[in-house]
């Protein structure tokens, strides 16, 4: 019954997200000719298909009840080593493995972190954050990496049946973790594991395991995200990736996701990144300073979080 109940809630956040989304398309599309151009919501596409990757990451992590604060660093050390991969000679595919299976590494590391030794998820992703940020200023020096095969641009700029490349990546990630979280035992798992831990482990679901794959799964989007970076920037730039942790659990938490857990799916960070890459199109149309995008991200998660906060308050 509550299962139902919080997937209801899901379903109508959807709902509202995709009124807001239409209400600022068509704001937007009166304030700016450009905004309903084929080559902005292309752009818009590009800018999402990251982003939402990301999400739907943080959603997944999110419904455990834990949070992952490595996303963005992992992508910039993702992208600094396959940058300087390729540049070496590397081929891209077996850079491509190499820096999916380091992504995958770190996501496990922190679930043995947070489940063996006990530490909490926000403080074991920090310490991960601040690790793999000083690993790509340490590997990158600092610097830039140029000399990327003009291949990997051509890709992030090219496009499938109308659709940006990138963006497919996108639809392919929220069709798979949907499916999953829906239809799978691990995704019943995942659930159980936020809903209560205590119940989900006398019914026999091994926490262990589950909170392993559940950030080894994180750590393996931040991968790919990273990749996806790589390719749309055509170079490494160890400073890529700041922010994008807000981005992602702002995304999450717009979609339905409770920090709580047990609540969220791939189709809410979907519908979530997809607000925030407008308000952030749309601010860049409208000349807007680009740092009140920032407050209003900030303002955007806290709202959000608290509307939470009252409804788990009068569901007790």
């Amino acid at each position: 019954m509550n299962n139902k109940k919080n997937r209801k809630f899901t379903f109508n956040t959807q709902i509202v997200l995709l009124l807001i989304v239409t209400a600022l398309w068509v704001f937007l599309s009166i304030s700016s000719s450009y905004f309903l151009t084929y080559e902005n919501i292309a752009n818009i596409m590009r800018q999402m298909a990251i982003q939402g990757i990301l999400a739907v990451g943080e959603v997944v992590v999110i419904i455990t009840a834990g949070i992952d604060l490595s996303v963005g660093s992992v992508v910039a050390l993702v992208n600094i080593i396959m940058s300087k991969m390729v540049v070496s000679g590397t081929p891209i595919w077996i850079s491509i493995l190499s820096v999916l299976a380091l992504s995958t590494g770190i996501g496990l590391v922190n679930g043995v972190v947070i489940y063996d030794m006990r530490v909490p998820a926000f403080i074991a992703t920090l310490g991960m954050m601040t690790i793999a940020r000083g690993a790509t200023l340490l590997i990158s020096n600092g610097s830039n990496v140029f000399g990327l095969p003009r291949s990997l641009a051509t890709f992030a700029s090219g496009s499938f049946l109308g659709i940006p490349n990138l963006f497919w990546f996108l639809l392919l990630t929220v069709v798979a973790i949907e499916f999953m979280l829906r239809n799978t035992t691990f995704g019943k798992y995942i659930y159980a594991l936020g809903s209560n831990p205590e119940a989900a482990r006398l019914s026999g679901v091994n926490l262990r395991l589950v909170t392993y794959g559940v950030y080894a799964l994180a750590g393996f989007l931040w991968g790919l995200g990273g990749v996806l970076e790589t390719s749309r920037l055509w170079m490494g730039v160890p400073t890529t990736g700041t922010g994008y942790e807000l981005d992602a659990i702002a995304a999450a938490v717009l979609g339905g996701a409770s920090l709580f857990g047990a609540e969220g799916n791939a189709i809410g960070a979907f519908f979530g990144a997809l607000v925030m890459i407008t308000i952030y199109n749309g601010a860049v149309l409208l000349n807007i300073n680009p740092f009140w995008q920032r407050i209003l991200v900030g303002i955007i998660v806290i709202v959000t979080v608290a509307i939470d906060q009252i409804r788990k308050r009068r569901e007790t």
